[in-house]
């Protein structure tokens, strides 16, 4: 009973800390008028309202897997955890994001990159939180185990699209580079059809598969989006420069709005189902 207690008093905590954060980000300067700054550009206005969207949704879905940490069993509450890490990082990089495009008129490439060199790894440490120590093979690929794969497949992933977007290397090294450590990630953690290198299927509980899954659509589906967004960026060269890099930022928002709170979601549906069986089996 102290343990649960103690549990809940600590998420309270973080939640209160994490709305006292947010709200000392606020001032009347980072007020903005939609109507009257972006009065002849419709592009513009929808770029603003996504960041805004953005950085309001995240923060409430970090409240909410917070909130929800105590109604599952404690073997998933470490999912929880990254959960609420993995938009409350990304809620606050979109309110710097906001702010670079409000004041300066551009869509900041580095925020960007920064809350993903951290997110997308936390993103593949879901697996092993949620479908337990037991589902996660021995298997190695040069060395590298389950979790070895995941970072250096994401650091590969970000690192090299960052270098194309910024201009460092060509935008199509950047892109390819970049997709193999996105392949490197599913080779981990396998597709909806089947297992993956680090994933054994056959030791996953019945009643997380659905999740699991899910979380494998978001993987080899759902980041689809963000390839499609860094053609879009002028600086990669990939398409003509004339394209407005509002088009990038408009995918990447959709996309990181999709995939780390829909991720965040289907590993919550999971594991609340998971401790429903445990209850009934109890």
């Amino acid at each position: 009973m102290k343990t649960e207690n103690f549990s809940k008093t600590t998420s309270l905590l973080l939640i209160a800390t994490f709305a006292l954060a947010m709200a000392g980000t606020v001032s009347a300067a980072d007020i903005v008028d939609p109507s009257a700054e972006y009065a002849d550009d419709t592009l513009g206005l929808i770029t603003f309202f996504l960041f805004f969207v953005g950085y309001i949704s995240m923060g409430a879905a970090f409240v909410f897997f917070m909130a929800e940490r105590n109604s599952v069993a404690p073997q998933y509450r470490t999912t929880m955890t990254i959960s609420a890490l993995i938009v409350g990082i990304a809620a606050f990089h979109y309110y710097y994001m906001r702010g670079v495009y409000t004041d300066l008129g551009t869509v900041s490439i580095e925020y960007r990159y920064m809350d993903w060199i951290i997110t997308v790894p936390l993103m593949a440490l879901k697996f092993p939180s949620l479908v337990g120590k037991d589902a996660i093979t021995d298997e190695k690929a040069f060395g590298l185990g389950f979790t070895g794969i995941c970072f250096t497949g994401a650091l590969i992933m970000i690192g090299f699209g960052y270098l194309g977007e910024s201009g460092a290397i060509p935008g199509i090294a950047g892109l390819v580079l970049g997709g193999v450590g996105w392949a490197m990630i599913i080779v981990a953690t396998g597709t909806p059809w089947s297992s993956g290198k680090g994933v054994d299927n056959s030791k996953i509980a019945p009643e997380l598969m659905w999740s699991t899954n899910a979380l494998r659509w978001f993987i080899c589906v759902g980041w689809i989006i963000y390839p499609l967004g860094y053609l879009f960026n002028p600086t990669a060269d990939i398409l003509p420069d004339a394209v407005d890099e509002e088009i990038m930022a408009i995918l990447y928002n959709i996309a990181d709005m999709i995939n780390k709170i829909g991720f965040g979601v289907v590993a919550w549906m999971g594991a609340k189902k998971a401790t429903e069986a445990i209850a009934a089996a109890e």
